[in-house]
């Protein structure tokens, strides 16, 4: 059984004006996830900042999620599973981080490859086992390259979904060719979800069956529904949302994650705050340009 199908959204976490945790924002903008067709809610990922929050502030978001999304579950009449961002590039500090957010009543961990450090591919395979053994949670393995440098191979992921718990991978390479032996090697061991907005129908082509999605924050039903209807055999409506999507992602990107979303949710008037360093907020040029793909895809006026 998936951890879940569709739109898992990576969802920021908002900061007051002095940098703190907003924790009303927080709610609010959970409540609009699962209100407007998100499938699950991925807090503290990077898009949610994990890297400059610490340990208790990193519990306390997960726990205020999970609270959230429990509240409101009667009122929508569907679960919406709550998956935690637990990596980092010390196993013994991702393992605490685990437990943690299990205790924070999290369904399910997300792990990054480890960054900086560079561990060789039988490193990740030690790595992610000394995880699993520890807590006692789906694991989904997230392979982002751009940011931690080594990309872990379909052969380690081969290995590496021999653990029970191990059950599904988050792929950000942008490699196509890299997917496809996933699926070869891997089969119904392993879930696939789109790690990147832009190629999320690519994905699906290949056997995915969601993404980790960035927009999904400001547009979860658009998001949903393009793998809704993927899944259903309604290739071409759904081909048409992918693409639809493709100026807002491109100016989202334009000064890194999670700054533009961060910007696009306050033009919404969904208040999500500024970045901690060391992000810098959105420049305005690109703004601008954010705000206009925003007003054609009818987002705001």
């Amino acid at each position: 059984m998936p951890i879940f199908t569709g739109c898992g959204t990576a969802v920021v976490t908002p900061f007051d004006s002095a940098g703190a945790f907003n924790r009303a924002a927080y709610e609010k903008l959970i409540n609009f996830q699962v209100e407007n067709g998100a499938d699950a809610i991925v807090a503290c990922g990077t898009t949610g900042e994990a890297s400059t929050i610490s340990l208790a502030e990193h519990a306390e978001v997960v726990r205020i999620a999970v609270e959230t999304v429990k509240a409101a579950e009667s009122r929508i009449g569907r679960k919406v599973p709550v998956i935690a961002g637990s990596g980092g590039n010390d196993t013994s500090d991702c393992c605490t981080l685990g437990k943690a957010c299990r205790d924070a009543g999290a369904d399910a961990l997300m792990y990054a490859v480890p960054y900086y450090n560079k561990p060789s591919q039988r490193g990740l395979i030690g790595h992610y086992t000394k995880i699993a053994a520890t807590v006692d949670l789906p694991i989904i393995v997230y392979n982002i390259p751009p940011r931690s440098v080594i990309n872990l191979l379909p052969k380690t992921l081969e290995e590496l979904c021999k653990i029970p718990n191990i059950v599904a991978t988050k792929e950000a390479s942008g490699d196509f060719g890299q997917v496809a032996e996933i699926a070869a090697r891997c089969g119904d061991r392993i879930d696939i979800y789109s790690g990147n907005d832009d190629y999320i129908l690519p994905i699906l082509s290949l056997g995915g069956i969601g993404v980790i999605s960035t927009i999904g924050n400001i547009a979860p039903k658009t998001v949903h529904d393009m793998v809704e209807k993927f899944l259903a055999g309604e290739i071409a409506e759904s081909r048409k949302l992918q693409l639809s999507i493709l100026g807002i992602v491109r100016e989202l990107m334009a000064d890194g994650n999670p700054v533009g979303i961060k910007g696009a949710l306050n033009l919404m008037g969904i208040e999500a705050g500024g970045c901690r360093p060391p992000l810098a907020n959105i420049e305005d040029s690109h703004l601008a340009r954010l705000r206009t793909e925003m007003q054609r895809f009818g987002l705001i006026q």
